[in-house]
């Protein structure tokens, strides 16, 4: 991140971040195009795509009926013609409806046809709770994706992270998912980018704080309570790195053995049930290629394994916080 003090940059919106990203590509690209439910008028709920219809016009952004299958079939067939669709599902839970689409027809036809047929779909939505959307509208689908062989899966945290991936997603020949937090949206987390255009390598994580103790890997809002949590245990005279893989799949191993071969220990932090979370996958590759460099069990710091509560009250007990994270640092430095 030391790069960005070298060019001239802004501070704008995680939403703004994302408007700016698909607005770059389809001024650079006019194979591009963009469909999903309301984006014409809306520009889809929160407005990330708001005035994209206005300067692109009805070819380019396209209201679509009320069913991802249709979404992500008319995505798989823009994508063999030459286009490069970008498919917005509103929110991750609705992957669920299409995901025969997804796991077969998305995922496998560049590699069941030898790498003829590329496969350039970026699929976007909502993910995280916080918002008070009740249990189908703000799950993180993470360690459920990371299973649909072929498929690419983003994970940003900050506007910088949204807007360099959205751009590497959408020139990427294989197919990419960029989730983005609800919570990082509402609330108008804001951050600085760029002036000039840039993109973010998929498969390059980022240290978002270095630290000598203990090594926390974290995504998307769990990024920003981690780094909560480092600055009160700083007070307490634990370091804690903060690495944020920016991208699952594929999964930057050597920064995060790296850390961990400098601090020899490892807490994972997702926003998801514990059990077949993106952490628990972390967890086991760390395990395998990383288990002499430990000196502690690895920690997962989790969702419980229930859907999420509607009751805000409920759902803030939840969501993952940096008191779980701090527990669970303190418990394997003691």
């Amino acid at each position: 991140m030391s790069l960005l003090k070298e060019v001239e940059m802004k501070e704008i919106t995680y939403l703004k971040a994302i408007t700016e990203a698909v607005d770059e590509e389809m001024a650079r690209d006019p194979t591009v195009f963009l469909m999903g439910e309301d984006v014409r008028a809306w520009g889809a709920p929160f407005g990330e795509f708001k005035g994209l219809f206005d300067k692109y016009g009805p070819k380019r952004v396209l209201d679509t009926p009320i069913d991802e299958r249709v979404i992500i079939g008319v995505a798989v067939g823009a994508a063999t013609t030459g286009l490069r669709p970008i498919a917005n599902i509103m929110f991750t839970e609705f992957l669920c409806v299409c995901m025969s689409e997804i796991l077969n027809a998305v995922c496998k036809t560049r590699y069941m046809t030898g790498g003829k047929v590329k496969m350039p779909v970026t699929i976007m939505g909502y993910c995280g709770a916080g918002q008070s959307a009740a249990g189908e509208h703000s799950s993180c689908l993470d360690g459920a994706l990371m299973r649909a062989t072929g498929l690419k899966i983003a994970v940003p945290s900050t506007p910088y992270d949204v807007k360099g991936l959205i751009k590497s997603a959408i020139r990427e020949d294989n197919p990419v998912i960029v989730p983005y937090h609800l919570n990082l949206i509402a609330n108008g987390l804001k951050g600085e980018v760029p002036e000039k255009e840039y993109t973010i390598p998929l498969g390059k994580a980022d240290i978002k704080r270095e630290g000598s103790d203990v090594t926390v890997v974290a995504t998307y809002l769990m990024v920003h309570r981690a780094l909560a949590a480092a600055d009160k245990l700083q007070k307490k005279g634990i370091s804690l790195e903060v690495i944020d893989p920016r991208t699952l799949v594929p999964l930057d191993k050597k920064t995060i053995i790296d850390s961990v071969r400098k601090t020899g220990k490892l807490v994972i932090m997702d926003e998801e049930p514990i059990t077949g979370s993106a952490a628990g996958e972390i967890a086991a590759i760390m395990a395998e290629e990383a288990f002499d460099l430990l000196d502690a069990p690895i920690k997962r710091v989790c969702a419980p394994d229930t859907p999420i509560p509607c009751s805000p009250p409920l759902e803030k007990l939840w969501m993952p916080d940096e008191e779980e994270l701090i527990k669970a640092v303190t418990e394997i430095c003691s």
